[in-house]
């Protein structure tokens, strides 16, 4: 059991917020939602809207996440912000004696994700990155009906999102945000958690920029070989240079395809095509959440763990390395000691 018997004994677990946005709204929901949690204080990145965000939640607001991170009276960090922050925030956390959770990714560079996941084991701390992808109704759907389709040789998976004008956002900088596959990590979590071990790593980007710290539209395309032989290609853009949105997910088998698009699903096999029920996509910060706390409190396993989600980010790594170089990246020529 994690070191948070004060916080145990009390029945309850004291909790710092990083971040005012959609993510971390959500997280406060949960928390406030949940009597094993007190949420104590919360940080953002503008004054104003961090003040609005406490008002609302009834909680303390803070000047700055270091404030935040050191203070006495909160046992769990939790990183709802910009993707550049998430590690200095996680790191300071740890050392200061408190839990992590964190929105993927851990951090937008694979070795200071590696060195934060050996400081909390060290430290007897937890550190859990978010996942919810893994929990959805489309991921879930896909595991029950993997095996109808047999042996797996294409996979395609494809979300496009046109923005006319595009934002001028964080999600939009390429040092808040970071790499697409990178900043978008859960496009390869979804392949490496059904298909495993990669093999080989191809990509290509493009951006359209606006100034020069924004752009208006990126896009990437990768390929992956999978130990398995399983190939998948990955598509991921958002910008006003596109012009149809798409969110499929495509597997062929030798027996049989499963065709996503959007909320819908079918199994498509020789003379016949059979709807797929899939779940919905609502509620999973909070489900997270209450896994999390359940964690905590009675050691019941989580969905995912921090190395799962760092082996995928050396994987997004690779993608970052192949689209620089125009090289195929092999994965055991890639390994921790070259990220």
């Amino acid at each position: 059991m994690y070191n948070i018997e004060m916080s145990l004994r009390t029945g309850k677990v004291r909790v710092g917020l990083v971040g005012t946005g959609y993510a971390a709204k959500s997280r406060a929901d949960a928390l406030l939602a949940d009597n094993r949690t007190d949420l104590v204080a919360i940080v953002g990145h503008q004054p104003e809207t961090t003040a609005k965000f406490a008002k609302e939640y009834q909680t303390e607001a803070l000047s700055s996440w270091q404030n935040l991170v050191e203070r006495q009276d909160i046992d769990l960090v939790v990183i709802s912000t910009i993707n550049r922050d998430h590690g200095a925030i996680a790191r300071g956390a740890i050392l200061q004696g408190k839990h992590v959770i964190v929105e993927y990714p851990l951090s937008v560079d694979a070795t200071e994700a590696e060195e934060l996941i050996t400081l909390a084991k060290n430290q007897n701390k937890l550190l859990h990155v978010e996942h919810i992808e893994l929990l959805g109704g489309l991921h879930q759907a896909l595991k029950q009906n993997l095996t109808l389709v047999g042996d797996i040789f294409y996979v395609r998976y494809s979300t496009i999102n046109p923005q006319h004008p595009a934002p001028r956002k964080w999600t939009y900088s390429h040092e808040m945000f970071g790499f697409p596959l990178i900043g978008a990590l859960s496009r390869l979590h979804r392949l490496t958690d059904l298909f495993g071990q990669v093999f080989s790593v191809n990509c290509h980007q493009r951006y359209w920029e606006t100034e020069q710290d924004y752009y208006q539209t990126c896009f990437c395309i990768s390929q992956l070989c999978f130990d398995n032989g399983v190939l998948a290609q990955v598509v991921y853009g958002k910008g006003e240079t596109l012009w149809q949105p798409e969110r499929k997910f495509e597997i062929h088998g030798e027996k049989g395809g499963l065709i996503f698009d959007g909320d819908t699903g079918v199994l498509v096999q020789s003379g016949e095509t059979t709807p797929i029920e899939v779940g919905t996509r609502r509620g999973l910060f909070a489900k997270d959440t209450t896994m999390v706390l359940d964690h905590i409190f009675n050691g019941t396993p989580l969905y995912v763990t921090p190395e799962s989600s760092l082996y995928t980010l050396k994987v997004a790594d690779a993608a970052h390395r192949a689209a620089q170089t125009g090289l195929t990246i092999f994965m055991k020529d890639f390994g921790s000691e070259n990220l």
